[in-house]
């Protein structure tokens, strides 16, 4: 091996031991290539620039070049944009094949390498690669990504409540591989299909689907082995033999029976197998291989029980999320901003989430699997419909990218096909209707869902999937905080057989804003006070928590989020529903209120804290908490006990003027605030 395909090899082996090790593979090449890149806004033909880049800027991937307008409320640039690399490659490697794998380009991606056009991507969320092989040479290749977020009637989504980044926003790598590898253009997936039936305490069913491609010059006889590993022992093995013609892409069916599993059981054990699959030559060297976590577990969502997890019933309680975006850096974030995330949810105490409205980073659902956190994710078919062909087309390719990417994951559970698509016409009725059909077609285990909002729940926009999802935010946009329950009850009555659950609901909350007690907010104005969002999200989990037939029910949202059509709350171009600030700062109110209902471990919480100057002497104190009794001091002296029916309890309290500490204390643990009485 040269010195270069050794480095290859070296920096392959650290890239596999730093990434989460939810899937992996042993026997490539991987080479990021996220350092070093020349880039440039607008339209001008980048063909020609690339021959002479100089005024081009340096830039690291990911990037978006909409990290600053995205989020600044002012509109921001759609259009195309380009990027520039020159990558160094040896004279000569054991390996064969060459592909560029890109986790993630928005919205639209065209490659050129060393002046050829080698293809087009169409969507801005899910993996997708290409073959680089015919196009590569010894030494340096050019190459040159032009990117393109307009809209467009044909690529999804053509709208939503959300700001669509542009760039190269997630990783990029090359990848090498013999001759005979695992199929590396199947939309995007490993090329290996794990499918579990009858799984229970006693037995789990398993078959394995692997597409092997032979991209040499004869055909080659070659076997698949698939070995289910706990730890370091080997629970299951399973082998076949294949013959794959010079050419093609042939498949390799293996299935076997593990007795007595230990079942992937969502937070409360999220138990992961690793599925070790190799394909070798006759003399068994590995030519390809993978590590994919498995959990083995049983799903069944009941229109009167919701989810039952293994045949019990289980509680999805959560959040919807976007992907992790920042201030200044839109997506284009590190595998650690993404983690800590995902730590703040799970200290939250979800057993569910949302993935909206696209297909997430694979470190979404790898850290879903590793944390037992079941996944709603879909495709972006948001708010609008389009009749040109090209548009269904596109709609069906991004869900077989979002199936076949992710169909592994034993967190997924229900494939949405839409969210609010507000014209109920015939097109929107044969988009979803083809989803459905497509859905079935690749997975045949999983439900699908969609998330109806301002169309009845029995109408026909919210009749073409398996089960439904609701997006109703009383007490914020319309109606009263006492409307969900009963409206929820109806739309039982009115479809019984259907599972249904409550996709979306929240309320505006700023901590910027401050009223205390607070009036009802318009929602289309600056003035969104934290107190108001938490009073919305009290009256509501109450109704939603007594409908154990709800599948499952999902808050708007986990963490604020750009919107650049937005003109509301403390900040224009972002959505404040979130129960945490866009930058990650502060965890409002209402996140404490469902930490409380949603977690064990002992916790208090004194609300208001941020009102820090008080105009006014008789305040009512009202503390969050999952601890039976809790006790009340200020300035030291004691107010009483109080039990904390319903994860809450309030005192009435007369401060002083000047400084003011309450402090609140229940088993082992206390929590405390300080406010400030203005004198008269």
């Amino acid at each position: 091996m040269s010195i270069a395909a050794y480095a290859l090899s070296l920096f392959a082996c650290l890239l596999t031991a730093a990434s989460y090790p939810a899937f992996a593979h042993e026997v490539r090449d991987v080479l990021a290539i996220n350092a070093n890149w020349t880039f440039q806004h607008g339209g001008t033909p980048g063909e020609r620039l690339a021959a002479d880049p100089s005024g081009w800027q340096g830039v690291n991937l990911p990037h978006t070049y909409n990290a600053v307008d995205g989020d600044d409320g002012s509109g921001y640039y759609r259009g195309p944009a380009w990027y520039y690399k020159t990558v160094s490659l040896p004279a000569a490697s054991e390996f064969t094949r060459t592909f560029i794998e890109f986790d993630g380009a928005a919205v639209v991606t065209d490659l050129w390498v060393n002046g050829a056009h080698v293809g087009q991507h169409k969507g801005g969320y899910a993996r997708f690669r290409f073959d680089l092989t015919p196009y590569l040479r010894a030494g340096e290749n050019q190459l040159l990504v032009r990117t393109d977020n307009s809209a467009s009637l044909q690529v999804a989504p053509l709208g939503g409540d959300f700001t669509i980044y542009g760039g190269i926003y997630r990783p990029v790598r090359l990848i090498r591989t013999h001759d005979i590898h695992f199929d590396m253009l199947d939309y995007g997936s490993s090329g290996i299909e794990i499918r579990q039936t009858e799984v229970s305490a006693q037995q789990a069913k398993l078959a394995y689907r692997v597409r092997v491609a032979n991209d040499g010059r004869v055909d080659r006889a070659v076997r698949v082995r698939a070995r289910l590993k706990d730890g370091r022992k080997t629970v299951l093995s399973l082998e076949t033999s294949l013959t794959v013609p010079v050419g093609t892409v042939a498949v390799a069916d293996l299935a076997g029976e593990l007795i007595a599993p230990h079942l992937w059981n969502g937070v409360i054990d999220p138990h992961l197998y690793q599925s070790e699959v190799t394909v070798e030559d006759n003399a068994r060297s590995r030519l390809d291989s993978a590590t994919i976590a498995t959990g083995l577990r049983s799903i069944v969502i009941s229109p009167d029980q919701g989810v039952l997890l293994n045949g019990r019933p289980y509680n999805v309680h959560g959040v919807n999320i976007h992907q992790t975006m920042l201030p200044g850096r839109g997506p284009a974030v590190t595998d650690a901003n993404i983690d800590s995330d995902f730590h703040a949810l799970e200290d939250l105490g979800v057993t569910g989430l949302r993935f909206a409205h696209y297909q997430h980073p694979q470190r979404d659902y790898d850290l879903a699997d590793d944390k037992g956190i079941l996944v709603w994710t879909e495709v972006p078919f948001v708010a609008k419909a389009s009749p040109d062909t090209g548009f269904e087309s596109n709609l069906q390719d991004q869900l077989r990218e979002l199936v076949r990417q992710n169909r592994n994951h034993p967190s997924v559970f229900v494939w949405g096909l839409g969210n609010e698509i507000y014209s109920v016409d015939a097109d929107s009725a044969r988009l979803l209707d083809g989803l459905q059909a497509l859905a079935h077609k690749e997975d045949p285990d999983r439900p699908t869902t969609y998330a109806n909002c301002c169309a009845p729940i029995d109408g026909p926009q919210a009749s073409h999937t398996d089960t439904v999802g609701s997006n109703v935010y009383y007490g914020w946009y319309d109606g009263q905080f006492d409307d969900l329950g009963p409206w929820l009850d109806a739309n039982h009555v009115k479809r019984p057989a259907t599972p249904e659950a409550v996709s979306e609901y929240g309320a505006g909350g700023s901590p910027y804003h401050q009223a205390d007690p607070p009036s009802r907010p318009q929602p289309g104005s600056y003035w969104h006070p934290e107190q108001y969002q938490g009073l919305y999200h009290e009256r509501a989990w109450a109704q939603i928590a007594q409908k154990p037939w709800l599948w499952a029910s999902f808050i708007w949202c986990g963490f604020d989020f750009p919107s650049d059509g937005r003109n509301e709350g403390d900040h224009a171009g972002i959505n404040d529903k979130g129960l945490i600030t866009y930058d990650r700062r502060t965890r409002k109110d209402a996140y404490f209120w469902y930490k409380a209902n949603w977690t064990t471990q002992p916790m208090l919480y004194i609300t208001s804290r941020r009102a820090v100057t008080r105009h006014t002497a008789d305040v009512a104190v009202k503390v969050y908490g999952n601890v039976d009794k809790a006790r009340l001091r200020l300035n030291g002296r004691d107010l009483g006990e109080k039990t904390l029916g319903n994860h809450m309890a309030i005192w009435n309290v007369h401060l002083t003027t000047g400084k003011n500490t309450l402090s609140v204390e229940g088993g082992t643990t206390t929590d405390t605030v300080t406010w400030g009485l203005m004198p008269e």
